[in-house]
This record gives C-alpha cells, structure tokens and sequence, in this order.
C-alpha cells in the first residue's frame, strides 16, 4: 500500500527540530493531562509517536483513498439544486474516511474530543491531502474556523459548535461580497439584533464562499449602524439547522473543482456573535487570515510535491533518442529546479508553522497561568516572527506552486496538456494560490513593512551567524549586503520609488531567508545539501539581477 507520510521522510523530519521539545511542552502543558485526559502524552516522545501513527493512518487514506479519487472529483464537481450543494461522490466518500477515522479536529483541545495537535503535525496533514486532491484539502482545512470559536467564543458557544466539528461537520468563512473582496472593510452584509426574540439576524449576499453550504458559518457582518469602515464589524456563526440562508450557484471555476465555490443568500438567518462586536475584522478575521494563509502555504507546498513527483517518474520512463528524457540536460535541469523549489517552500514552511505554534503556545499560557520576563520576551519574538513570515511564505509557496506545475507540464510534452493526465488538472489547481485568502501583491504589501521598519534584514542577520563555513558565511554576508543596498537605495528615491520595487525588495528578502533554512538542513541527506547548494546559487544569480534591474530602471 502508498503512503503519502511514510514515503516522504522530509515531513517526520520536521519533530526533530530543535523548536519542537519547547512547542509540545507548551501544547501539552508540561505534560500534566495525562491523568485526567485520554491519550495525552506523559512526555516529548510518546507525543511525537501519537502524531506519526494518526499520521500515518492520513497518509495511507491520502494515497488509497483522496489520490484515486481526485481525476472523477475534478470531472464530477459539486452541483447545485433548491439552494443546497452535493459534493462529488469522491468527495463524500473522503469526508466519510477522515471522519471515521476522527481526522477532523486534530488541533482542538482533547476536552472536546480532539486530538490537541500543534501547528507542525496540522501543516503535514493539511500537505499530505493537498498533495492528494487539493478540491478535499479545501473543505477539510476550513475546520481552522474551529479555532477561531475556541480561541475567542464563550464556554457555550465552544461547547456546542466544537464537537460537531470534530464528528465531521463542515466549515466555511463568508467573508467576501461582490464589491467587498480584498477591501473587507467595506462589507455590507447586515447583523441586526431582534430584541423579540433575543438573537441576531444576517441579512445580505456573499460570494466566492469555498465551501458555501458548510453546516457551520464565520460570518462577517456589519452590526453597527451608520458605519463605512472596519469598527463596524462583527463575527458571528450560523448554523446550518438554524435556517434563513441558501446557495444562489455554484461557480464555475477554472480549477479545484471538487471544491463548491458558491454564492450565498442569508435571509433574515439567525447567528450567535463571536467575542465582542466591533472586533470582527480587526482582530478575530485577521487571526483567521494568518492561519489560512499558512494552510494556503502548505496547500501549495503540497500540489508541488505531486507535480514533481509526476514529472519525475514520467521523465524517469519516457524515452527518446533512445534515451530516459530524464538524462537530457535540459530535462534534468528543471526537476532540479522544481526539487529544490519545493524544499525552499516546504522549509518555509514548517518553519512559519513553528514560529506560529510557538506564539500561540505562550499566548494560552500567558492568560492560564502568566509568563515570566524570559518567556514574555520568548512570546513576543516568536509572534514577530510569526507575523513577518506568514505573508512571505503565502506569496513564495503559490509563486513557485504554479511555476512547478507549469514546469510539470514541460516535462510532460504534449501529454501534459492533455486532461487525462494528472499534471493537468494540478496546473489548474495550483492557479488560484496566489489569489485567495490575499493576493501575491497583498501579501507584500503585508511583507514590506518589516523591510521599512528594519526587522527583516536585522532577522537576516541574526540567522546569518549561525553560519560557521567561512566561505558560505561570506556569500550569505554580501547578500546581506547586496539586500541592504538596494533597500537604502529604493528608500532614498522616495516612496514612489520604492512602492514600485517593493516586490523585488520582499522576494530577495525571501529568498535569503529561505536560502539560509536550507543551509540549517543540508546535513540531512544528500537531496537537502543538494538543495541548499543549488537554491543559495539562484539565489546570488535572482538577488543580482534584481538589484541590477532596479539601478537600470532608475536611470531610464
């Protein structure tokens, strides 16, 4: 049998970062639920054989089950009839294994029936299924609402909503309007309160909702009258048995077609509000978008993963000229490229996820039990951290998902065109990474303010001593440098100038950053010290050529 855990040991390799000891012992409390809650570990090492045998039980119904079930997934769709929405008959007999399996609420406290898994064991998750279907990862990462309701919901809103989530309920955010996609701000969909009979009532339209007809809704409603901006807006969650809402369509999309992409009609619909109003957007969707944004990441990493796979063994078996096409030059050359892309992604990554898990770790502990000075400042890097990379990461990992596929294609000649073929719909797929949950130009917007205000190439730094090669430390040092300059040279030219070239500025930042993750790897194997040397060359070569371009642009 296939096993997408077992056959890619780059993911169990992630437990044994040095970060991980720290992150589980927060996420377990130091350990101390052994005694009253059912499966939590007595230490690191019975935590991490929990994780890798749920796993590998994933990775096994990845490969079996969501993979061979992805091409009629993508030729049936979900269809649309009286205002509910069918899934694809792959799609039903997917979410039926992960539930019976308890696959869903792997992160939720074991108080309510979950699993209580930290951020790292999530992403591999989440990777693993996008690698098999990236329509299913949709539906099956969108229980991260869940997180929302436990992190900021009452005891009684958790109490109701959780378990169903962990029993296999299913989630969305309506968040997006027709005029309101990026710019949230402007939501129209109206939250009245019914004095008679003591509830909220959502009243409006929202679209582009992935997942649309989903039995428990976020929704971001304007509650306050009169006005225009984000203060006015609230989070609530609906129900489906609760009634008043209803799917207009489905849309037809160009990919991720198991995945119902739907408009949704809220008719006087009935909803429970989300911590405090006005906070909707301000704190409670932006917590939503960072852990989205990062499933995005991880989505992307994992439709990478099965492009390269694909062109990898179609290169190894097509011939020509009497030879593997694998063994031409040209041929060669991009799988190598698409191989050391996706472990940059994938380093990325898990290293957000850590950042990520560690900040949330010390935030539960800071309200249960308060932090001391060292841990409050431990908090407060990891947050930094987190926040900095989160945008990075969304624009790298959908950049180079569609490169990927778009390379998988090339591999594949002709046959890669065709639907039949499994790089095709992969193509497809991987488009809409860099557009959803923020855009590759929102995010660095997102991203650039830690290139203005210093903190990403102070960070830079910081990672750079730990680099003991003299020869590899001077490379990292100029690119340092070679960033430094053109930032100081962009700033100078003023903010014109330097809102044109923030992009480049954003991704020779990335880039090094990644460069130097792969470096702290490159002893694994011989594949990551391979990576390392390949990606810190295309790195010196991309940061160049930037710099460059930016100096010539400015003297035209």
């Amino acid at each position: 049998m296939n096993n997408f855990y077992k056959d890619n040991e780059l993911l169990h390799r992630q437990f044994t970062h040095p970060m991980m000891r720290e992150i589980v012992a927060l996420r377990e409390r130091n350990y101390t639920e052994k005694e009253s809650a059912n499966l939590a570990p007595s230490n690191f090492e019975e935590a991490i054989k929990h994780y890798d045998t749920t796993l590998e039980i994933l990775g096994g119904i990845c490969a079996d089950v969501i993979a061979h079930n992805a091409a009629d997934v993508d030729r049936q769709g979900a269809s649309c009839k009286d205002g509910r929405v069918t899934y694809a008959d792959g799609i039903q007999e997917n979410h039926r294994i992960l539930t019976e399996n308890r696959l869903y609420g792997m992160s939720l406290p074991r108080c309510f029936g979950g699993l209580n898994f930290p951020c790292v064991a999530t992403i591999m998750a989440t990777e693993m299924i996008a690698r098999a279907d990236a329509s299913m990862v949709n539906i099956w990462s969108l229980q991260d609402c869940a997180e929302t309701i436990n992190e900021f919901g009452d005891e009684e809103l958790k109490a109701e909503m959780l378990p169903r989530i962990i029993r296999g309920e299913t989630c969305s955010m309506d968040l997006t309007e027709a005029t309101a996609g990026s710019d949230l701000q402007s939501i129209s969909l109206r939250a009245s309160w019914n004095e008679e009979t003591q509830t909220w009532r959502l009243n409006g339209t929202k679209r582009f909702i992935t997942n649309g007809d989903a039995d428990i809704k976020l929704v971001l409603a304007r509650s306050e009258e009169g006005t225009t901006d984000a203060r006015g807006l609230s989070l609530f969650v609906y129900h489906k048995s609760w009634g008043g809402v209803s799917v207009r369509r489905i849309e037809h999309k160009l990919g991720i077609k198991g995945s119902p992409t739907c408009e949704v009609i809220f008719d006087n619909a009935p909803a429970k509000l989300i911590g405090n109003r006005r906070l909707g957007l301000i704190k409670y969707v932006f917590s939503l978008m960072n852990r989205a944004r990062i499933g995005i990441g991880a989505q992307a990493v994992g439709i990478s993963e099965a492009a390269l796979r694909e062109a990898r063994k179609y290169a190894s078996k097509r011939k020509q000229f009497g030879h593997p096409i694998i063994e031409l030059a040209a041929v060669a050359e991009m799988i190598s490229v698409m191989q050391t892309k996706v472990d940059a992604s994938r380093a990325l990554l898990y290293e957000t996820g850590r950042f990520a898990e560690l900040a949330k770790g010390y935030s539960e502990k800071l309200q249960n039990e308060g932090l001391s000075t060292e841990e409050r400042n431990r908090y407060k890097w990891a947050q930094r951290n987190a926040d900095m990379l989160t945008p990075i990461l969304k624009l790298s990992t959908s950049e180079y998902c569609n490169q990927i596929t778009y390379d998988a294609i090339q591999v594949f000649g002709g046959a890669g065109v065709l639907e039949n073929i499994p790089v095709a719909r992969l193509y497809r797929d991987a488009r809409v990474t860099t557009i959803y949950e923020g855009t590759s130009q929102l995010q660095v917007v997102a991203a650039v303010k830690y290139i203005s205000n210093g903190e990403l190439l102070a960070s830079i730094r910081e990672r750079i001593t730990s680099v003991s090669e003299p020869e590899l430390a001077e490379r990292f040092a100029r690119l340092a440098d070679e960033f430094e300059q053109a930032v100081t040279y962009c700033t100078e030219r003023g903010s014109e100038f330097f809102t044109l070239h923030q992009r480049r500025l954003v991704e020779m930042g990335a880039h090094i950053v990644m460069s130097h993750l792969l470096y702290t790897e490159r002893h694994a194997d011989e594949r990551a010290e391979q990576s390392f040397r390949h990606y810190l060359a295309m790195t010196e070569a991309w940061s160049a050529e930037r710099k460059r371009f930016i100096e010539v642009f400015d003297a035209l």
